[in-house]
């Protein structure tokens, strides 16, 4: 058992503290969980835990043991210490350190008739967050993020997305790739978009499918618009011409999971 941690001065609280910037988390390949829920879910992920960090006046190592079963990657550290590493008081006293996985399109594993999703340049990790919680809640077969310019294992992305960001299989591509791959695939390509474009419930999402989304400002390339099978809208209803991608994305996946039917009848 390792001896408690009793000063913010310590190197494992310092570097803790020094991966909060995505340098230094890409160098070390490590990122920072942060719950409870998050930590259960990274591990039901597959994600390596190179080590817990918990305060016994909030949680009990037994506890903590429940969901990481090596004792010897347990650290205690004292509540005014973690406190300093807590970003939210809802953590239930565990902070852990885990290894980031590769995202290569080859490593998608991908069932018979994939149903995708595809964002092009997001950009904020509240965002990308709100999407990948969308898309565990939909049970589709893979995010693929083109062109990112958020690092996927932002302190923000972990905890917006409720640790779905583990839960989900994520690739990283420039649009290029992507194109290619889903062409390659025979996975049909579907892009929101504002101009001549069907509305989003008269298409057929049965077959292996890739919803394509844009980022509110300046929407989607056109190397996506000319490349899609069929280019769609949501029909807007009030003043605004368009939504937060996250909400357009569980607008039009959940439609696709309607038409391909749902597992399991859940409400939430």
């Amino acid at each position: 058992m390792h001896p408690l941690i009793t000063s913010v001065q310590n190197p494992k609280i310092k570097n803790i503290l020094a991966l909060e910037k995505a340098r230094e988390r890409n160098k070390q390949n490590l990122c920072v969980i942060e719950g409870i829920k998050e930590l259960s879910l990274a591990v039901a992920g597959a994600y390596k835990i190179s080590s817990v960090f918990y305060c016994p006046e909030i949680i009990e190592s037994d506890e903590v043991q429940t969901i990481v079963k090596d004792d010897q990657l347990l650290i205690p550290v004292q509540q005014n210490v973690f406190s300093k590493l807590a970003y939210r008081e809802s953590t239930g006293g565990i902070i852990a350190l885990a290894e980031q996985k590769k995202h290569a399109l080859e490593t998608l594993e991908l069932t018979p008739k994939p149903l995708l999703l595809v964002l092009e340049g997001v950009e904020k990790p509240g965002n990308l967050g709100a999407v990948l919680r969308t898309a565990d809640a939909a049970g589709i077969d893979g995010v693929i993020i083109c062109d990112p310019r958020v690092d996927f294992y932002n302190p923000n992305v972990i905890r917006s997305s409720v640790g779905c960001v583990f839960t989900n299989q994520i690739a990283s591509a420039t649009s290029a790739e992507t194109i290619a791959w889903l062409k390659r695939k025979n996975i049909a390509i579907f892009c929101t978009y504002l101009k001549a474009s069907k509305p989003y419930d008269d298409v057929d999402y049965t077959p292996a499918t890739a919803i394509v989304m844009g980022t509110e400002s300046v929407g989607l390339s056109d190397s996506w618009v000319e490349n899609a099978n069929e280019n769609i809208i949501i029909p807007m209803q009030g003043k605004i011409d368009s939504m937060n991608v996250s909400t357009a994305a569980a607008v039009v996946i959940f439609e696709a999971r309607r038409q391909r039917g749902f597992k399991e009848k859940r409400y939430s």
